[in-house]
């Protein structure tokens, strides 16, 4: 019986450390790709073909977008919104600093790395306790 367990406390070990790396490596390449991301305070102009968000960048320049339907939904009724906006690029912004794809990768990192660690120490535990 304490065999097995050790067997599964160690699989579980290297199971959360592995994932936990390959999805942190992961994480961080969706990081990179994202790139810069800026604070702006923007109108909500709600037109006849759909809304339309415009906000000046920190370059002074007048900037506009078309939100998706999602984004949208979440405007209604609002004259003005904080959004984030690439650097650098034009009519591209989004009401979330982070995309919602690396926010999902980075707590599956942290989770499996969690699983990690406490497997481990589980397995350290056991090894002591049991003398």
């Amino acid at each position: 019986m304490d065999t097995a367990l050790d067997i599964v406390l160690e699989v579980f070990s290297w199971l959360g450390f592995g994932a936990g790396l390959l999805l942190g490596v992961v994480a961080v390449i969706l990081w990179a790709a994202d790139g810069t991301w800026l604070p702006a305070d923007a109108l909500v102009d709600h037109e006849d073909d759909g809304t339309v968000v415009r906000w000046f960048d920190a370059d002074g320049d007048a900037n506009a977008a078309h939100p998706s339907p999602a984004e949208a939904q979440h405007l209604v009724g609002a004259d003005r919104a904080p959004i984030w906006y690439r650097h650098g690029w034009r009519g591209r912004m989004r009401l979330t600093r982070r995309a919602p794809g690396f926010r999902a990768v980075a707590w599956a990192a942290a989770s499996m790395l969690a699983l990690g660690v406490v497997s481990l120490a589980t397995s350290w535990i056991l090894l002591f306790a049991r003398g």
